[in-house]
């Protein structure tokens, strides 16, 4: 049994421990709730935006312009969406090893990969087991605001546009709630053709000037849209996990110090216990 000393060092660490999960608990808690107001007030337009480029791409495929060019696959851009913290539980983990799943998997059909890093974690991470990481956005979700998403994704349609790269994917977390979130891949460029469309549901709309004019302006806007609402979701899922992650910490630091608490209190009673035997067995001895 530990002594009693080290006892109380060890429940004043575990304590102090508690302190630290529980504050960081709290300030993901109101992080959180910004956030996802973020994303949820996104998602109604960029849910509206896909519907008119279905309405818009039913007569003219979207496929046959610049961004829609399907080609031979030799080189792929995958964008990789982490933080820049840890302690956020499996968020970080789940994304670096899909990424390297779908590395790896490129790289065996002879296809090169280089990737964007937006997040210190997947950055750092990817580059220490030697994957091509060409440029990386460390400082974005220090204010999150589309028009620097909208210059990262301008900058990957021009890649896309120059044939530097023949295929985007995008891996990130989507926001479900503040315990769960979805792990997604998504097909960046070339955008893929719209399928299984019901006319009955398309709305009768005049264009102008003119379906193509309109859905070569759509196009970019959309990515940058998606590129967006993917960073949001990433965002709020972050702190979702992070709070559910030092929730469940600060609840074993409390058993943990509860233990030791236990521990101490039997090791004192066992301490008097002897020091009482010890005084009675002097005073038979003096007697």
């Amino acid at each position: 049994m530990a002594n009693l000393k080290e006892l109380r060092t060890r429940i004043t660490s575990v304590g102090s421990t508690m302190q630290i999960t529980s504050a960081m608990k709290m300030v993901s808690a109101a992080k959180l709730k910004k956030a996802q107001d973020a994303i949820t007030q996104m998602r109604p337009y960029a849910d509206k935006l896909q519907d008119i480029l279905v309405n818009i791409s039913a007569t003219l495929d979207p496929t046959e312009g610049a961004y829609g060019e399907q080609r031979d696959v030799k080189k792929v851009l995958l964008i990789v969406i982490t933080s820049n913290k840890g302690l956020c539980g499996a968020f970080n983990t789940n994304v670096i090893k899909q990424a390297k799943r779908l590395a790896d998997n490129y790289t065996k059909q002879g296809v090169s990969v280089s990737i964007l890093a937006i997040g210190k974690k997947g950055r750092d991470t990817l580059k220490k087991d030697g994957y091509q990481v060409d440029a990386d956005h460390i400082d974005i979700f220090k204010e999150l605001r589309p028009e620097e998403v909208g210059a990262i994704a301008l900058g990957v349609m021009e890649q896309f546009l120059n044939r530097e790269v023949d295929r985007v994917d995008m891996v990130y977390n989507q926001f479900k709630n503040a315990a769960s979130q979805n792990l997604m891949t998504e097909q960046f460029l070339p955008i893929k053709p719209v399928e299984n469309v019901d006319a009955s549901n398309l709305g009768d709309y005049i264009y102008e000037p003119g379906q193509k004019e309109i859905l070569e302006t759509l196009i970019p806007q959309t990515l940058k849209t998606q590129l967006l609402k993917g960073m949001l979701d990433s965002f709020a899922s972050e702190h979702g996990a992070r709070m559910t992650t030092m929730h469940k910490a600060t609840d074993n630091a409390k058993e943990i110090r509860d233990d030791l608490k236990l521990e101490y209190n039997k090791a004192r009673q066992a301490a008097i216990t002897n020091e009482i035997l010890e005084i009675v067995g002097g005073a038979d001895a003096l007697g």
